[in-house]
């Protein structure tokens, strides 16, 4: 059997019921976190929580990576048109107020939560200690509730950890120039050219 189609497998016996999966109503607290995430509005009182606690940085670029993630999200959503998992009739599905009708690929809610996530962990990893519990638990709630299948919310969060990443990056190469820039202006008296090189500040 191949990795394609043990995927499959997997996303197949999700719909099943079984001890990580059961096919009856999630407890509330499931229901919350799938309910308050969407749209990625949950990230927003967390992202204030990050801050009063003197983590804004960390508050700024979670945010940040969420915002970009989630419009990403919904373009690949527009690119991979997959069917819902059909589980209208199961208490779990039936547990959520939504009726999702777009692409269920990929989770949106776990793009976001990931982007979140993995953004507040490249900053303050102890801040990470009390977000990544939550961005699992999303990405659960969604799983539990039958909304998506495995593979969406695996590659949701896949994604939402790679606009982190990718805004990591931009961000490391921004702050590399000004370091840069503020070199040569410390230099710039003994330099015929008072400005700095547009290789540097571009």
């Amino acid at each position: 059997m191949n990795g394609e189609d043990e995927l499959e497998e997997l996303d197949e016996e999700s719909l099943h019921d079984s001890e990580a999966l059961p096919a009856e109503r999630p407890n509330p607290l499931i229901i919350a976190a799938s309910v308050t995430a969407r749209g990625g509005v949950l990230w927003l009182p967390v992202a204030g929580l990050l801050a009063l606690s003197g983590k804004k940085k960390a508050a700024g670029r979670a945010l940040t990576a969420a915002a970009v993630a989630m419009p990403i999200g919904h373009l690949v959503s527009l690119v991979v048109h997959r069917p819902r998992p059909q589980a209208a009739n199961i208490p779990a599905r039936q547990a959520l107020p939504e009726h999702p009708d777009s692409s269920s690929f990929p989770s949106k809610h776990a793009v976001t939560a990931a982007a979140f996530g993995t953004a507040t962990a490249l900053e303050d990893r102890k801040a990470a200690i009390l977000v990544t519990p939550l961005v699992l638990l999303v990405a659960y709630s969604r799983l539990r509730t039958r909304v998506h299948w495995p593979t969406d919310v695996l590659g949701g969060l896949v994604i939402g950890a790679l606009v982190a990443l990718a805004q990591a990056g931009i961000g490391r190469s921004a702050r590399a120039r000004a370091t840069a820039c503020r070199l040569f202006a410390m230099v710039r008296p003994v330099l015929s050219d008072h400005s700095c090189p547009s290789s540097v500040s571009e």
